[in-house]
């Protein structure tokens, strides 16, 4: 007989990785969507693979580690297995990728209508085919370094994502031997145009691949394909830390290290007898069920190349969106006034990063302000913000950084930029033992006329001017003191290598987030049970934390209506008869990448909303050094309960999650069409332009 526990988790739970394959999938689906266009398809598969790639590094790295511990570890909610979760993923990933190639073929096929044509040697003409060993033989062959895998040539390092053909070789004896080939060398360029022909290209990769003959001479080519391997990246930095260590240097280490983890997934191009498959995943270590054929090109990052070459058709892509200048902000005075006189609420990419920016500049500048204290996560490239920090630090300022060294896939950009703040006199730490600081927050200190002035912006995404333009975020920018003492608090304990324990106005993970929400819903609870309205609306990017589903769960059963809006993994299935069956769950996946986090609690004069870092995850709520604010002023509450109305009223981006643990893409039926983020960006334009409207009638 199944107990309570047993039936709830298959019925009102997901596993965690197997709803996040269900996100990639809906990605996946705008790539198939022929109502976007054609080149934007193109990006949505690229990005279905390098989520794809990133999935196999981290999580499926993880719960090959956690296998190899021989343990009986269960995942909290399904209560699978780390062997019954890889063989569930790892045959949803083919069925997807069968998919992906499918797409992809049918996508480069509508290309070739403007221009656009990706060679093989099975359709090539004479004249293209002389060019293209030609080419080969002069600048592909002289710097390419093959091996043959033998008792004086061991099989060679291959490195993460990187193509390599890979040649069954058979001696005059019959003996067989096994070629390998680098083909990312420095110098060969992936995309090969053919002279004469605009828009013809051929894959170095496939170049090298059909002319392998060439370099192993005196061998008969049995067999050939290419082929990438996806390394486990998932490393515990904090479990091999030794506190004698240099902090950034240790980081630096273990970037290095990451790069020679074990395989944890081979790609194959082209089918290759067993045994030889066999062979190579002996020489890697690796299962033979890690093992993956496709016909899509191994790596997609090449499809950028190709919509530049197609800029001159504008129907190729989306209509070009520009960041407005937010309505709320007068440029032409001080950013720090205007926020002492009223709190600000930016939405990216709607607005504009440029007042933040502003504000940032202001303060780096301003003989009044004596501090500035930031938490950077993720920064871009050339980072303005960081520009700003040093030049208030050269301005006599009190700049103090946590640079997180432990953003993955981040860490050297980070490495980078610590050295260059500390070089410019910043104070700068690297963050916590055990925790990662995800809080976007920001606080500047003024001494005016003897007193202390805070002005803190918190944020739902991090300080980099580029996603800025890419990611829905949401930026709030206050003079509430209150707010600033408890940010104050924040960097004081995080300076001292401590977390805050107690806040009022902030919910600060990990010790006073998890715990405040579980309060809110609680108190939803005891609405709906007096015949009051309760109400409970999230807008996040992903719901794995155990305690707070059950504790949805608990309120959905007492009456209480939730709305959640969850872009990727959600481990709650909504609709649930005696569970869930005032819950509903939408997913939005659109040409920008849905980011914000919004919590909304109760309605009208008792709605509490906040904006916050955190995604209700365990690694959020518990691991994380998080913020979430309060949005007090009565104007920014109600845009702020209007975008998420609007975000819920999609009907053409929004796929809705039913009881079944299907995603289904919503229709206007006879509704009006209505996509959400387009919706935004009109709003945004319109506001800004009704605003110069009224400036004129003014004038």
């Amino acid at each position: 007989m199944a107990t309570q526990e047993e039936k709830m988790a298959d019925t009102i739970y997901m596993n965690r990785e197997l709803s996040w394959l269900k996100f990639n999938e809906r990605v996946l689906e705008e790539a198939e969507n022929p109502e976007n266009p054609l080149c934007e398809r193109l990006t949505f598969a690229s990005i279905y693979q390098s989520n794809l790639d990133e999935f196999y590094m981290v999580r499926v790295g993880s719960l090959v580690d956690q296998m190899l511990l021989a343990k009986d570890i269960r995942e909290n909610k399904t209560n699978m297995t780390p062997e019954e979760q890889l063989d569930a993923i790892l045959a949803r990933t083919k069925k997807l990728n069968r998919k992906r190639d499918v797409v992809y073929e049918e996508i480069m096929e509508n290309l070739e209508q403007y221009g656009v044509h990706m060679l093989n040697f099975h359709k090539i003409e004479k004249e293209d085919r002389n060019y293209l060993e030609r080419y080969f033989e002069a600048e592909v062959a002289p710097v390419i370094s093959p091996s043959i895998v033998g008792k004086r040539q061991p099989f060679p390092f291959l490195r993460n994502k990187e193509i390599y053909a890979v040649v069954v070789l058979e001696t005059k004896k019959g003996k067989e031997k096994l070629g390998i080939i680098p083909c990312s060398s420095t110098g060969i360029q992936r995309l090969i145009p053919v002279p004469g022909k605009t828009g013809t290209y051929m894959l170095s990769e496939e170049l090298i691949l059909h002319f392998v003959s060439k370099i192993f001479k005196g061998y008969h080519i049995k067999a050939k394909s290419l082929l990438r391997i996806t390394r486990n990246a998932d490393i515990d930095a904090d479990a091999l830390y030794d506190e004698d260590l240099d902090y950034r240097d240790f980081m630096e280490g273990i970037i290095k290290k990451r790069k020679r983890l074990l395989p944890v997934r081979v790609e194959f191009s082209r089918e290759l007898d067993g045994d030889i498959v066999d062979k190579i995943c002996e020489y890697l270590d690796l299962d033979g069920k890690y093992v993956f054929r496709g016909s899509s090109p191994l790596d997609l990052s090449f499809v950028f190349q190709i919509q530049d070459s197609l800029r001159n058709h504008p129907e190729l892509f989306y209509e070009k969106r520009v960041p407005q200048k937010s309505t709320q902000i007068d440029s032409k005075r001080s950013i720090l006034e205007q926020i002492k006189e009223k709190d600000k609420l930016l939405s990216y990419p709607y607005e504009s990063i440029r007042p933040f920016l502003d504000m940032l500049s202001e303060a780096a500048n301003d003989d009044e302000v004596v501090s500035i204290k930031m938490t950077l996560y993720r920064v871009a490239k050339q980072s303005k913000v960081v520009e700003a920090l040093i030049d208030a630090a050269e301005n006599g300022k009190d700049v103090l950084v946590l640079v997180e060294l432990k953003a993955r896939f981040d860490e050297e950009n980070n490495i980078e930029w610590s050295r260059r703040l500390e070089e410019a006199g910043c104070t700068v730490i690297y963050g916590l033992d055990g925790y990662k600081v995800h809080s976007k927050l920001c606080l500047i200190t003024k001494k005016t006329n003897g007193k202390i002035e805070y002005y803190t912006q918190i944020g739902t995404g991090n300080y980099n001017e580029k996603t800025a333009r890419l990611y829905t975020d949401l930026s709030l920018m206050t003079y509430d003191q209150e707010i600033g003492e408890e940010a104050a608090a924040i960097f004081q304990a995080l300076f001292m290598g401590e977390t805050v324990q107690v806040s009022k106005k902030l919910l600060v993970a990990p010790n006073c987030l998890q715990n405040r929400l579980l309060d809110m819903i609680e108190e939803e609870i005891r609405h709906a049970k007096r015949g009051e309205e309760a109400y409970i609306g999230v807008k996040m990017n992903s719901l794995t934390d155990k305690k707070l589903m059950d504790k949805l769960i608990e309120a959905s059963q007492a009456g209480v209506e939730i709305e959640l809006i969850v872009r990727g993994i959600c481990c709650l299935i909504p609709g649930v008869e005696g569970y869930t069956e005032n819950i509903r769950v939408i997913s939005i996946v659109g040409r920008f990448l849905e980011h914000s986090r919004i919590y909304i609690f109760g309605k009208e004069e008792k709605q509490k909303i906040y904006i916050a870092s955190a995604d209700w995850m365990t690694r959020n709520t518990v691991h994380r050094v998080e913020v979430a604010a309060p949005v007090e002023n009565p104007d920014l509450k109600l845009r702020l309960n209007e975008m998420f109305i609007t975000m819920l009223s999609d009907n053409v981006q929004a796929r809705e999650l039913n009881s079944s643990g299907k995603y289904t893409r919503l229709q206007p039926g006879e509704e009006a069409p209505l996509n959400s983020q387009e919706f935004l960006y009109e709003s945004a334009y319109e506001a800004l332009e009704n605003q110069e409207k009224n400036k004129t009638i003014l004038q």
